[in-house]
């Protein structure tokens, strides 16, 4: 990254230009602070500063957990103990022998939320994944001590006998690990981040569509945004059918009659939806975006998303053709599984709500006579995080 000639930066960081950064790096904010890019597309904060007459790079955290006002606020925290002639690390971390174990710290994740997950199988399943396969490597281990090759222990037994088991546990590892991070026990990235790069690759799941793990979603979209191989209009239509958890057919034949934007509401038509219903998707602020970039781009198209005519919509294979060109091995139906992966990871939305949001047939001919309505406003703000989950890279 270029810098100015005579001058340091100084807050030369938004939001939106962390979010628009693809290209691995170094990025400057000012006073030492820096943005790093690592080649696997994660961001994360260090800090460049002297400590008792040392040059000292201090990690502060990924982005994903510590955003651009926190880093800024926890690096003037450490500047000024450097400054007083302390040591940032040991004055303002907590000390290691503080931290707990990860068992200590799964079953105190899992007291703290199980509360909030309506179902109770997956309350049950959440930690005894990690007791069965997690705990004999990791259980004694304080959380400030467990490393990547540490996780690479975990997963290497069951990642191709039992693949999905194994992409659960690296996802609650993580959780915990996230956890540990917020409270003060470890610092920088996550571990669990880059452990697939030491492991063989998974093979695909016959009979269901290819979808990448949630944990690697909000990095896809970064790339997505900024990828020039593709016109704006595909990648505006690939982000907004992420967003809405939406099937392909529905994205790319929508309409502009079928949008309120006052009302933040697009309703599909029961003809283009798999089970012939009538189907209102809230939309979320960044969808509401998306809607006004399309509009610019092609005034005259009936169609949100349009191709080279504007009379027509894109073919179904545009975003299989995109997806080759970015070189992901996973498909845009295989979205609505990373969506519903990551709704049951976060405790805070019940099973009828994300299968709603999905527009899944109610199997259940009780659990369907009992069921009013179709819960837009707990809908609203489902997809509201679910596109903030997707903005953190």
């Amino acid at each position: 990254m270029s810098k100015s000639k005579g001058l340091h930066p100084d807050k030369a960081l938004t939001a939106l230009k962390i979010r628009q950064i693809s290209k691995p790096g170094r990025y400057a904010d000012g006073n030492g602070l820096y943005l790093i890019v690592d080649p696997s597309g994660a961001k994360r904060w260090v800090l460049r500063t002297m400590v008792q007459g040392r040059r000292r790079d201090i990690g502060l955290g990924g982005l994903s957990i510590v955003s651009l006002a926190e880093a800024r606020e926890t690096a003037r925290q450490y500047r000024r103990v450097a400054r007083d002639g302390g040591d940032p690390i040991a004055e303002l971390r907590k000390k290691p022998e503080d931290a707990p174990t990860f068992s200590e710290a799964a079953e105190r994740v899992f007291k703290d939320h199980k509360a909030s997950w309506d179902n109770p199988k997956h309350q049950q399943q959440w930690i005894t994944t990690l007791r069965t396969y997690a705990f004999p490597v990791l259980g004694e281990m304080r959380v400030d001590q467990i490393q990547t090759p540490d996780v690479l222990r975990v997963l290497s037994p069951i990642w191709l006998s039992k693949a999905e088991t194994a992409r659960r546990v690296r996802q609650r590892i993580g959780t915990v690990l996230d956890w540990a991070g917020s409270a003060g026990y470890r610092h920088g990235e996550n571990p669990t981040s880059g452990v697939t790069k030491g492991l063989p690759k998974q093979q695909k799941n016959k009979g269901h569509h290819a979808a990448l793990p949630y944990a690697e979603v909000p990095a896809f979209v970064s790339r997505l945004r900024s990828s020039t191989n593709d016109g704006q209009a595909a990648r505006l239509a690939f982000e907004f059918l992420i967003l809405t958890a939406s099937r392909t057919s529905e994205v790319l034949k929508a309409r502009w009659t079928e949008i309120d934007l006052e009302g933040a509401i697009w309703t599909v038509p029961a003809v283009r939806m798999k089970a012939k219903r009538i189907h209102r998707v809230p939309l979320s602020t960044r969808c509401l975006e998306i809607l006004k970039e399309a509009r610019k781009l092609d005034v005259a198209s009936p169609y949100l998303f349009s191709g080279t005519a504007s009379d027509r919509p894109f073919s179904n294979a545009v975003f299989l053709a995109m997806l080759k060109r970015m070189e992901v091995t996973c498909t845009a139906h295989g979205f609505r599984s990373s969506f519903r992966d990551w709704a049951a990871e976060t405790p805070s939305y019940p099973r009828d709500v994300v299968e709603m949001a999905l527009a899944h047939t109610i199997t259940d001919k009780t659990e369907a006579a009992y069921r009013r309505g179709d819960m837009l406003d707990r809908r609203r703000t489902l997809m509201q995080d679910w596109s903030k989950f997707t903005d953190s890279s």
